[in-house]
């Protein structure tokens, strides 16, 4: 069952036993309604669009240091469906690495998250913890993930931003 699916079966649930019929925030996300977080979707959208014309070749460009795709704490993502690192240029250690199963500093299972946004809604926000660039502590992030095809493979590229 997807999590649309279970949401409203819990909702109903909820509603038949006389209780408000408030969803998890697991089930329903969103980022505050800020400039920064248009600016990321804006960024991700870009990003797909560039991804589902050029494949891996517009990866070179994405690793640019100070350009559009990444500068300070903004930097582009992008996952196989199968948890595969393809492109991290803030954590490029991670590039080539799985990552499915991973838990953050609260114990969610975010990239597993991040993976099943791109696979049952096409697009949408996750929120977790993760260290910023050039930091060990973990800060609260937004990320806005959108499903591509990666040169013929389904994959994701995502963004995001600390509130």
């Amino acid at each position: 069952m997807n999590r649309f699916a279970q949401a409203t079966a819990i909702t109903a649930l909820l509603v038949s036993l006389g209780l408000p019929g408030t969803i998890s925030p697991a089930f329903s996300q969103s980022p505050p309604a800020t400039e920064r977080a248009k600016q990321v979707e804006a960024l991700v959208n870009k990003a797909a669009t560039v991804i589902d014309q050029n494949g891996k070749a517009s990866f070179a460009e994405f690793r640019k240091k100070d350009s559009e795709w990444f500068h300070g704490d903004t930097y582009l993502y992008v996952y196989d469906l199968k948890a595969n690192v393809l492109l991290n240029p803030a954590f490029p250690l991670r590039e080539g690495t799985n990552v499915a199963g991973q838990k953050d500093a609260k114990g969610k299972l975010f990239h597993n998250e991040i993976i099943q946004v791109a696979q049952t809604s096409v697009s949408g926000w996750v929120d977790y913890m993760f260290p910023k660039p050039g930091q060990a502590e973990p800060s609260q992030k937004w990320a806005y993930v959108k499903r591509v095809t990666i040169d013929g493979t389904p994959g994701l590229v995502a963004s995001g931003f600390y509130p």
